[in-house]
């Protein structure tokens, strides 16, 4: 199994970027995937999911309303857009997949078996 995250960058405060996880390996259609981050010197905070069965996004309180995720299964990928970045979103981004049932959509990392590595973003002036 392979996830691939990739649309990392710098971008200034008030801007935005689309982050994409690229699945190999699985049935991706059976995975629920999720993003997290980590910034310096702190834990791997699971910020959204998605389930495979009837949509159900799954977003951390912080990033509600700015950040948007959406899956293409045609294309074994999951996009995280987020818009109206703030510098406290700084962060490497990781994308993981985890297979445990159509509504699963829980923002644990513990939950997640499948891990790709991760993309940085950095949100400064």
């Amino acid at each position: 199994v392979q996830l691939q995250a990739s649309g990392g960058g710098l971008v200034q405060p008030g801007g935005s970027l689309r982050l994409s996880c690229a699945a190999s390996g699985l049935t991706f259609g059976d995975y629920t995937i999720g993003w997290f981050r980590q910034a310096p010197g702190k834990e791997r905070e699971g910020i959204s999911s998605l389930n495979t069965g009837i949509p159900r996004p799954n977003y951390r309180d912080s990033v509600k309303g700015r950040f948007t995720i959406s899956r293409d299964n045609a294309k074994n990928t999951v996009y995280l857009q987020m818009d109206s970045l703030k510098p406290e979103d700084t962060a490497v981004y990781y994308c993981a997949a985890a297979n445990l049932g159509s509504e699963f959509n829980g923002l644990a990392p513990s939950w997640y078996a499948y891990w790709g590595q991760g993309t940085l973003v950095t949100v400064s002036s």
